[in-house]
């Protein structure tokens, strides 16, 4: 080691004095891990225990992480992930994870002993720090004073020294007990992936179903204010039109265009509100919301529904404006005479199946209405396929799971 690295040692040192609360965090959070890994260090390195002290840690290697976990976020403020909850001797043997058996067996140990140094150097290093007090405590002509004479001070600047430069190795040693926990107490990358994706999951289910809850507050709104008020505009016109017969021309004139304006307004709203979610959804389920569409479809709809297993709100919605979209796109570009809609629940998935016998030639990477459909199964974990040959039929089957 040069002696720019040592002034730069001892620069970092003396920055954090042996009485700073940083160090003392570090000199307790490093001190407590000695307890409970020195006496397995004992063990291994005895050849006689090595065996029990193996079958002790892989018998309780969740117990001594939660240990761990639990030193590391009182002590030092890190927050190890939790492993997996294990029930049965086969589900633990499978979660064992062995790194967490390295940690424990060796590495645990290893920073125990290098805890047990460091705290005997800084005993050494106060004990040092002291001499010129108790000596100068001694009586005089002791043995002990006698020594020591002329050293007490020497000793005593050393003792200093010393421990003023421990610092360094103690925030070091509690560095390396931190990263060592975190890389192996914590799930592996797998767990943590697969943990990140359930949370991902989570999150967009709760973001469907805000949306969800969203859109139906918009309906309600809309339901009970705007259209209200047009209903009430409308009938009020309509009313002044059948009572003012004697009003002059193009004053009728401008009454009977307000009024047709005001009806007009209130059949745009409705299908609004239809398409923001539908009434009939919400009080009477997805069989009245499905036939609802099939009785307004421009050809006409064969509706089989066998729903045997409850199914969630925002996946009736999904569902329902699915099959809303498809028979839109049917009627614009099939060409088709008649449709056919199945719907089932089994499994735990809702199955919906909309055939007609049209012209064929749907591509679902041409255009957006396939597309969409495809997305607005994916936001809820569903799935959509299309069979459509040249010539027809074609064939949407887009599954989706019963509950979020």
């Amino acid at each position: 080691m040069s002696s720019t690295t040592l002034r730069r040692a001892l620069v970092r040192s003396l920055r954090r004095p042996p009485w700073s609360p940083e160090v003392w965090r570090d000199v307790r959070f490093t001190a407590a891990g000695i307890p409970m890994a020195l006496p397995v260090w004992l063990a291994v390195t005895e050849s006689k225990l090595l065996f029990p002290a193996l079958a002790a840690v892989l018998l309780f290697v969740r117990p001594l992480t939660d240990v761990q976990r639990g030193r590391l976020r009182a002590l030092a403020g890190v927050e190890v992930p939790p492993l997996r909850p294990a029930t049965g001797l086969r589900v633990w043997l499978l979660g064992l994870t062995w790194r967490q058996v390295l940690y424990h067996l060796l590495v645990g140990p290893l920073l125990a002993v290098g805890a047990l140094a460091l705290l005997y150097a800084w005993a050494a290093a106060v004990v040092l720090t002291s001499v010129y007090v108790w000596v100068w405590l001694l009586p005089a002509g002791t043995a002990v004073r006698t020594d020591l004479a002329g050293y007490d001070v020497v000793f005593t600047v050393g003792g200093a020294l010393l421990l003023s430069v421990l610092s360094l190795p103690g925030t070091q040693l509690a560095r390396l007990e931190v990263w060592a926990a975190r890389r192996l107490l914590g799930p592996d990358r797998a767990e943590a992936l697969e943990r990140r994706v359930e949370e991902i999951a989570e999150s967009r289910a709760g973001l469907v179903d805000a949306v969800d809850a969203e859109r139906r507050r918009i309906e309600r709104d809309l339901h009970d204010g705007a259209q209200q008020r047009l209903t009430s505009l409308a009938m009020n016109l309509g009313l002044a039109r059948r009572t003012l017969k004697d009003a002059p021309p193009e004053v009728m004139q401008v009454i009977v265009d307000a009024h047709e304006e005001a009806q007009a307004a209130i059949d745009e709203l409705r299908d609004l509100v239809r398409g923001l979610h539908p009434a009939v959804l919400e009080d009477r389920g997805l069989d009245a919301a499905l036939s609802g569409i099939a009785a307004r479809a421009p050809l006409p709809v064969r509706l089989e529904v066998d729903l045997s297993e409850r199914i969630a709100p925002t996946v009736e919605a999904v569902a329902y404006f699915t099959v809303s979209e498809a028979l839109t796109n049917v009627a614009k570009h099939a060409k088709a005479n008649r449709v056919d809609l199945s719907v089932r629940t089994s499994g735990g998935r809702l199955c919906l199946v909309i055939s007609d016998d049209g012209v064929g030639g749907a591509d679902p990477t041409r255009g957006t209405g396939l597309t969409g459909l495809r997305k607005r199964a994916a936001s809820v974990d569903g799935a959509l396929s299309v069979l459509s040959p040249l010539g027809g039929p074609t064939t949407i089957t887009v599954e989706l799971p019963c509950a979020l």
